[in-house]
């Protein structure tokens, strides 16, 4: 019987130890909190928990009855009093909690956690005013504007669950989370900043409030200021009601496991799944990894550039950053506007210590040149990470050269929507790097790989499994518990399976292959798409690549291969046939080979989408692809020297 495992292709050898300037500053210097957490795991949680402020101890640590788990029973707390009161009566409401930038040139506010504060106790009651109680569902639809910050912790000031809907997202998508999750109040804006367009948000919001019968009233933000249609039975100015609004506003007393939000993620069947996560377990862990994973002190800047429509907007823009009561950037527009050196003009002018992004944009940085990060002063940068997808060894040491200066640590992190906060990833301080592998488990956390029988894979590739409960867990599907457990708990007993293939190397260390839809069976070699991307991306001429399957009579399945080229190299220049051929330092199994090249039309993003989307590549400066049938492809090994 086969054990179905998932082929393991590339071999990254090249190792980064933590330099001892960093290493003697860190919050983490040496392995003992992994060794503490394995001795005692509720009682190293319960460690994390008793830094935040509870109005009530818990009873008990953890109840597991798989597949739910309740964390810190019995106990109470409100995560806006974690993320703004705590810090505010330690004297600290003078410290700035958000550099916001607009994407309009100038447009700069810095607020501070006593003006964060207040502007949250107010909009909470502007929520009580129009009906919000503990409970009642609110549906959050803005661009990336400090509000934003302010919706959602009123929401949680009151005991309210937000449900974000990126501001990205079309009028359909809006009504159908709307709907799924009964929101009662919608927050939005007349529009939004998007590379000099406006994002047409309360149009969108109209379009969508057709077909909402829960909506009693929507709260607009002047944002833009184009004109908008306004139903006054119905809608109301957030500047008016905010003007009106009392300044005080008791915090609700949550339960451990009271919900905190609904965030609706992608699902096989055309419908989103609300992935329900709740306030003390989540907020513990995300507290946890902000400190620990970012090494956060108070003489940092942080900056994630992720939206807040996605989980990592959730976790490490709002709740993370705010409870830990760090300093942080948040940028509303696109990392090309005005020009393609936006995000290192943001991180030069505004002092950026710690910079969090995703391997897309920085295949896209990669792609622009580096002269554009050189051209700004990016010496206070001192640890980046990388969040979203598995990211290739190549773009990994570009990141580290080109923005980091080559004395950066980086940390590449591996969670989801589902596991709320960070799952796997080095401690800068402690964790030997590896280009491309997430590394191992943050402490606390278990995983393992098994095979398609369920055994364990100590060596080599397999499908990724969490055998124990974490604190940031996902509680259920909003609605339909029967969809949770078929999707996360179906595939082993008692065990969480996130989708994802992986590999672990002779170190334990966790190399993530991608979503195991992606794994393709090629002559009975199940290859994962994510190490052959990394193949075609190392080519000096390629920027971004996705793979997929294309029928072949012979083996099933061969390999089909779209790229995007790095600005100034076309199809002619790349010498693909001498990348195609064996030489130093890379090697090819041994089967036929066969390179088909074809000039293709249409844009990159189009392509992209109509393949397979491996991330936003809209930022391609020409329509040159070029598709390539690959059915043997070298595969990239380094030597130490």
């Amino acid at each position: 019987m086969t054990t179905d495992r998932i082929e393991t292709l590339l071999d990254e050898q090249r190792r980064f130890t933590p330099p001892d300037s960093f290493k003697a500053q860190a919050h983490v210097r040496d392995t003992t909190p992994y060794e503490r957490a394995r001795r005692d795991p509720e009682g190293y949680w319960a460690d994390w928990a008793k830094q935040l402020e509870w109005s009530r101890p818990w009873d008990r640590v953890l109840e597991w009855k798989p597949p739910h788990a309740k964390w810190f029973l019995g106990g109470k707390l409100n995560a806006s009093v974690n993320c703004l009161d705590r810090h505010v009566r330690a004297g600290r409401s003078g410290r700035v909690a958000l550099i916001w930038e607009g994407e309009p040139a100038g447009e700069v506010r810095r607020i501070t956690y006593g003006e964060l504060h207040a502007d949250v106790n107010k909009f909470a009651n502007v929520l009580k005013g129009l009906g919000v109680r503990r409970g009642d569902r609110v549906a959050i639809y803005l661009p990336m504007v400090p509000e934003v910050a302010v919706a959602m912790l009123a929401c949680a000031r009151l005991g309210a669950v937000h449900t974000v809907v990126f501001g990205g997202f079309s009028a359909e998508s809006l009504r159908d989370r709307i709907n799924d999750a009964g929101a009662k109040i919608l927050i939005t804006a007349d529009g939004g900043y998007r590379r000099g367009a406006i994002v047409p948000l309360k149009q969108n919001a109209d379009d969508a409030l057709q077909n909402t019968p829960s909506i009693e009233h929507v709260v607009v933000l002047r944002r833009t200021g184009q004109t908008v249609a306004f139903k006054t039975d119905r809608d109301v100015w957030w500047s008016e009601v905010m003007a009106r609004a009392a300044r005080d506003c008791p915090p609700e007393a949550m339960d451990a496991e009271d919900p905190l939000y609904i965030l609706y993620t992608s699902g096989t069947t055309g419908k989103p799944k609300g992935i329900l996560h709740t306030t003390g377990g989540y907020l513990t862990q995300v507290y946890a990894t902000t400190k620990w994973v970012f090494d956060l002190k108070d003489s940092d800047v942080f900056w994630c550039t992720a939206d807040v429509g996605w989980v990592t907007g959730h976790s490490y823009v709002v709740y993370g950053p705010l409870a830990l009561g760090v300093t942080e950037v948040m940028y509303e527009g696109a990392p090309d506007h005005p020009a393609k050196d936006r995000f290192w003009s943001i991180c030069a002018n505004h002092g950026v210590t710690v910079f969090y992004t995703a391997p897309t944009a920085i295949r896209a940085f990669m792609k622009w040149g580096a002269e554009l990060p050189a051209r700004h002063d990016l010496s206070k940068l001192r640890l980046l990470g990388t969040v979203g997808e598995p990211i290739n060894p190549e773009a990994w040491m570009w990141y580290q050269e080109h923005i980091g200066g080559k004395r950066c640590p980086i940390v590449d992190t591996w969670w989801q929507t589902e596991t709320g906060g960070i799952m796997i990833t080095p401690l800068p301080g402690v964790t030997v790097t590896k280009p491309g592998s997430t590394t191992v488990p943050f402490p606390g956390i278990e995983a393992l790989l098994l095979d398609g029988e369920g055994k364990e894979v100590k060596v080599g590739g397999g499908y990724l499994a969490i055998p124990k409960p974490w604190p940031g867990m996902l509680r259920t599907i909003w609605g339909d518990d029967e969809r949770y457990r078929e999707v996360y708990w179906s595939k082993w007993k008692n065990m969480y399976f996130p989708g994802d293939g992986a590999k672990r190397d002779e170190d334990g260390y966790f190399w993530i292959l991608g979503r195991v839809d992606d794994v393709l069976n090629v002559a009975g070699h199940r290859i994962g798409t994510m190490e052959v991307e990394s193949a075609l991306v190392d080519h000096a001429a390629v920027a971004e690549a996705a793979v997929v399957g294309r029928a072949h009579d012979l083996k099933g399945q061969a390999l089909a291969a779209f790229v995007t080229l790095k600005e100034g190299r076309t199809a002619k220049n790349a010498q693909w046939k001498n990348y195609a051929t064996p030489t130093e330092g890379h090697r090819r199994r041994p089967s036929p080979r066969r390179h088909d090249y074809a000039r293709g039309s249409g844009s990159s993003g189009e392509a992209a989408r109509s393949v397979r989307v491996a991330g936003d590549l809209s930022a391609s400066s020409d329509t040159t692809q070029i598709r390539v049938m690959i059915t043997a492809l070298p595969i990239h090994q380094r030597q130490i020297a």
